[in-house]
């Protein structure tokens, strides 16, 4: 099986807007999401806020205290899941809660030694 990142791409504003509501339905769907594809789901986390960010550019010689790039959406989690090919992990990945914004699925890289 290979493996494949989903990063999920959302807009922190709409969760503050939302509230507690909202963030309390975000997470029984991330509940249920890991139930349902528990067979398929290897990792994954929540991310802490993009104010809460460190960039470090240039080699280590350039630190700063901002998310490497803005954007209307921002990384807030991943799922590291398992897939027989791409197609399954997409229809995985569909699944995934982003009630603001949007998933995005990459290969895991593998190298051969």
């Amino acid at each position: 099986m290979a493996q494949y990142l989903v990063l999920i791409y959302e807009s922190e504003a709409a969760y503050a807007e939302g509230g507690q509501e909202a963030w309390s339905e975000i997470t029984q769907a991330h509940v249920e999401f890991g139930e349902k594809f528990a067979d398929a789901v290897v990792g994954g986390n929540a991310l802490q806020p993009t104010m809460t960010a460190t960039s470090i550019r240039a080699n280590g010689t350039e630190v700063t205290d901002a998310p490497f790039a803005e954007a209307k959406e921002a990384l807030g989690g991943y799922y590291l899941i398992e897939a027989v090919d791409l197609d399954a992990a997409i229809e995985v990945a569909k699944q995934v809660p982003a009630r603001f914004g949007g998933v995005e699925v990459r290969p895991v890289m593998v190298f051969e030694p």
